[in-house]
């Protein structure tokens, strides 16, 4: 696959495969995620039981998973084994196939917008979000899931808010992570018992929906809403606001929201 950074795979990897040839003896393949890397499955590792005609289990154009078994870099060879690999695995490698062809089609997207090369973006942070998330399609979703995924992981740049964009518009994620900040006070002598009952009633979890307040320091308090999607959050948020808002104007004391720092 374009923009892997890796030469060969390693003895143990899950590998998505296409037939090129099939013999008596076997089947060559070429490996669709190392570019120029071909493989073969001898027929003791197509399948486990006895083989009649080879091509009733595989046949050439036909995409298979297959598990590295030996990989000999001198001589070039790579074995593999069809039959190592169960219906489980194979289901989840070829949908994380898919997802790094869809990643790397958004990467060109993000650099089309950059007026970039896609090569330039490997070079700048592709490779880097490789190392950090492991694959760039987790990436992408981390970065809807949380909007401060990329940052907290220590990246950097304009292309952020351009790599977001193309990740929400592009990206149904699981969950959503948003969060803002509140600012509350309470002078009263037992003002500091009115501010925790208060930022108690922000919080929630109802298996859905999940919200935080994190201490950041006087008067400054962080919270944090986990949701299905972005509305959702962001009315979350409100509410959650709101709630504290109301608690502590009782007692005498307020509170103000912000968005973002």
């Amino acid at each position: 696959m374009a923009g892997r950074g890796y030469d060969w795979p390693e003895e143990g990897e899950l590998v998505v495969c296409s037939v090129s040839n099939v013999k008596n003896f076997g089947a060559f393949v070429t490996l669709d995620e190392y570019e120029g890397k071909e493989g073969f499955i001898h027929i003791a590792e197509v399948s486990s039981g006895w083989i009649k005609y080879i091509r009733d289990y595989v046949r050439e154009g036909q995409k298979v998973v297959c598990k590295v078994l030996r990989v000999d870099q001198d001589k070039g060879h790579i074995d593999l084994s069809l039959k190592a690999v169960n219906e489980h695995q194979r289901r989840e490698k070829i949908q994380e196939w898919k997802n790094e062809q869809k990643a790397e089609n958004l990467l060109g997207i993000v650099a089309k917008r950059l007026e970039k090369t896609p090569e330039a973006c490997w070079d700048e942070f592709g490779y880097d979000l490789l190392d950090s998330f492991g694959t760039l399609y987790r990436a992408f979703e981390e970065c809807v899931m949380d909007e401060r995924a990329l940052e907290e992981e220590g990246f950097k740049g304009a292309w952020l808010k351009v790599f977001a964009e193309v990740a929400r518009e592009n990206i149904v994620p699981p969950y959503v992570t948003i969060d803002g900040y509140l600012e509350a006070t309470d002078y009263a002598p037992d003002g500091a018992v009115h501010l925790k009952d208060a930022l108690t009633k922000a919080a929630k979890d109802d298996g859905t929906i999940t919200v935080k307040v994190q201490y950041i320091g006087a008067p400054r308090y962080r919270v944090v809403v986990r949701a299905p999607d972005y509305k959702t959050a962001e009315d979350e948020m409100q509410k959650a606001a709101g709630r504290v808002a109301k608690a502590l104007e009782a007692k005498g004391g307020e509170s103000t929201f912000h968005r973002k720092d």
